[in-house]
């Protein structure tokens, strides 16, 4: 039986491996980032508690800058 698929390796040094991904991501369109955070999310809750939830809780993170300055 012949092959169909060709494997694909890519050697990649571990210095060179998060610029990679930065690059590799910010090539890809807002839609396309918030997919994939989308779709890892539902992995995640999926596989932690079996199914996805139908609320999620709000979280909102805000960086309080110094005023005695």
């Amino acid at each position: 039986m012949e092959r169909k698929i060709a494997k694909v390796v890519n050697h990649v040094k571990m210095e060179d491996e998060d610029a990679l991904d930065v690059l590799f991501w910010r090539s890809k369109t807002v839609f396309e980032r918030l997919q994939e955070v989308s779709r890892l999310r539902r992995n995640y809750y999926t596989w932690l508690n079996g199914s996805f939830p139908e609320k999620m809780e709000r979280v909102i993170t805000a960086r309080i800058s110094d005023v005695s300055k």
